[in-house]
């Protein structure tokens, strides 16, 4: 009889490899150890590969720009305040990364390396950020609105998220609890950041 691990000559009735330690009857599948990662560890597959530093997809998929998004992609200011949007749309908010990208947001949404819901889930966008240190999660922090102010929830990353107000010193995000963070604010994301306007 020979272990189903390391291949070693067992004699007859052990119950243990002499050479390795496992049982007789522990196989290769059996000995894997499971991956302690949350399941939002998902790879995310995509068809076209970008270079830029954030990138941001609609959930509900590639879809016609509204009139406001065209506005706001042409630059025109003249719709958009320093708050609310004009016009009764829904709040928006600037997002100005450290690799120098800006993505405009609304709703709710998910920021990470590879972002991916977990089943049941629904968001208004997957922002993914280049990072070529893994520093930042594959999903590491979930955002959304509250009263017209900005909102962010770390997603029990690897290496947490530190938000910086204008008027407060440094706070460290504990996982799963709601952050409200205002205009101007700084939130790091391990080596990464950007900053809510």
């Amino acid at each position: 009889m020979r272990c189903r691990i390391c291949g070693a000559e067992l004699p007859d009735g052990a119950m243990f490899c002499g050479e390795c330690g496992s049982s007789t009857s522990a196989t290769p599948e059996s000995r894997r150890r499971l991956d302690p990662r949350p399941g939002d560890t998902t790879v995310l597959e995509r068809s076209v590969r970008r270079s830029s530093g954030v990138i941001s997809i609609p959930v509900e998929g590639f879809r016609a720009p509204t009139a406001i998004e065209r506005a706001d992609a042409s630059g025109d200011e003249s719709l958009v305040t320093g708050g609310p949007l004009v016009r009764g749309g829904p709040v928006r908010f600037a997002l100005a990364f450290s690799t120098g990208e800006t993505r405009t947001v609304f709703g709710t949404g998910l920021i990470g390396r590879r972002p991916l819901p977990q089943p049941g889930e629904v968001f208004d966008h997957l922002v993914q950020i280049a990072d070529r240190s893994l520093s930042v999660s594959k999903t590491h922090l979930e955002f959304g609105e509250h009263d017209g102010t900005f909102w962010i929830a770390d997603r029990f990353s690897g290496n947490g998220t530190i938000v910086r107000r204008p008027d407060d010193g440094a706070m460290r995000c504990e996982p799963g609890r709601r952050y409200l963070v205002p205009r101007g604010s700084r939130v790091e994301l391990a080596e990464q950041f950007f900053v809510v306007s």
